[in-house]
């Protein structure tokens, strides 16, 4: 594969197994439930991948101790639990572009004081955390910013925690309200620590997985809708002894579109009934758009039934996701429209934006609002050089206008900075082409 870029010869037909890497959101869950916990824990399959590698780095920098064992069928990370007491007090953290590791590990380290320093590269200079921040220094932490106020990078020395009520927005990010969970028994050492969500809660699912990830740890959390949550003192955190990191679940749409527009059957594997994820229910979606859907416990199966049916939907519960339907709509049978989308604006990159500038290369009218966009597909599909924007999604997401291949006689599709999707599956594009007839 070129760094630069890859070109994608039309594909007919697709079809086969794929075993899915782990998930991202979930990796770095565990990763930091299992350093704060009292007792050692063995992680079954952990993602190896970009946002993984930089929070495993910034646990080491604070002194957690981790190993990682091959094994003949796949990797086991042991992890030492620290159980909430940090052995480096000092440190300076690069945090990539890991929304998933920067903001609980913001969290932790504010609630748990000490002097740090986190950073990332340009974009994740961009991507609000001030919500979060405000929450923590509001309760008496004190994390203040080197740049931009209400953006990376942090200085968090220590502070003093005062509050048993936190309050935070919401509607911008879910991963706010998943970071204060996180740290929350570290706060209620003595009083119970209620969190209160200011306005709409976005992306459920993601919240799901986390209060999912905080009970496997041994914490309750009481639960008032998705208004309030509530953890009484003295809880820690305790090693659940060994825990398996499912699938990506956000990572198998782009296999189960690739069957749903060009024939399959395609089966992912690492997700299925049972899965934690709400990214899931992508399948969901695709029986919407007329696809054959068939689950078992640990896989999904998709089959096209011919041409697809043009959606209009709201996905604010899987943003991820949602940026395949947007592909998958360009064979649809009309106009498609995408609504609540508006977290899409503030992800690795302005995703409604570049989604609509590339979708427009390929022949697809595009109007795109704040919180929507609407696709109405070309008869026929464009070759073109597809921009990526150091977004791991917008390059897999973008590898499927190369099926059909029928409509398109042979034209090359071209995706520029094929690398980016080191970010959460590095091998995407050998195992896009070992289903590709």
């Amino acid at each position: 594969m070129n760094h630069e870029f890859i070109d994608l010869q039309p594909v007919a037909h697709v079809q086969g197994a794929v075993r899915l890497p782990g998930s991202k959101s979930i990796s770095n869950r565990i990763l930091l439930l299992s350093a704060l916990s009292q007792g050692d824990v063995a992680i079954v399959d952990l993602l190896a991948s970009d946002d993984t590698a930089v929070m495993l780095a910034a646990l080491r920098s604070l002194g957690v101790q981790w190993t990682e064992e091959k094994t003949a069928t796949g990797t086991i990370h042991h992890v030492k639990g620290v159980a909430g007491v940090l052995p480096n007090k000092s440190a300076d953290l690069f945090m990539g572009n890991a929304g998933t590791a920067i903001r609980p590990l913001t969290a932790a380290l504010a609630v748990i004081g000490g002097d740090y320093t986190l950073h990332g590269v340009p974009r994740m200079h961009e991507r609000p955390i001030g919500d979060l921040v405000d929450a923590l220094n509001a309760a008496g932490t004190n994390v203040e910013y080197t740049g931009n106020p209400g953006f990376p990078p942090l200085h968090i020395k220590q502070g003093k925690i005062h509050a048993q009520r936190l309050s935070v927005r919401g509607d911008v990010s879910s991963q706010f309200l998943t970071a204060l969970l996180m740290v929350a028994p570290l706060m209620a050492r003595e009083h119970a620590i209620a969190i209160d969500v200011v306005g709409e809660l976005i992306s459920k699912p993601y919240i799901e997985i986390t209060l999912n990830l905080i009970r496997r740890f041994g914490v309750t959390v009481g639960q008032d809708g998705w208004e309030s949550f509530t953890i009484e003192p003295g809880q820690v955190y305790q090693s659940p002894g060994t825990i398996h990191v499912e699938g990506d679940a956000s990572s198998a749409s782009y296999f189960l579109a690739a069957g749903a527009i060009a024939g399959g059957p395609v089966r992912v594997e690492g997700v299925g009934k049972d899965s934690i994820q709400g990214d899931v229910r992508f399948a969901a979606a695709l029986e919407q758009m007329g696809v054959q859907i068939t689950m078992g416990d640990n896989w999904i199966e998709a089959r096209s039934n011919g041409v697809l049916k043009a959606i209009d939907a709201d996905f604010n519960h899987i943003p991820d996701a949602a940026m395949t339907i947007a592909i998958a709509a360009l064979y649809a049978d009309g106009t498609s429209t995408l609504r609540n989308i508006a977290s899409w604006r503030v992800k690795e990159t302005d995703r409604i934006a570049a989604m609509a500038t590339e979708l427009r290369k390929v022949g697809a009218i595009v109007e795109e609002g704040a919180d929507y966009i609407k696709v109405t597909p070309p008869a026929v599909i464009t070759p073109a050089t597809i921009d990526t924007y150091d977004d791991h999604r917008m390059a897999m997401c973008f590898s499927l206008v190369s099926l059909d291949g029928a409509a398109r006689k042979g034209n090359v599709m071209r995706i520029n900075d094929p690398k980016c999707v080191g970010k959460t599956f590095p091998e995407y594009f050998a195992a896009f082409a070992a289903i590709a007839k």
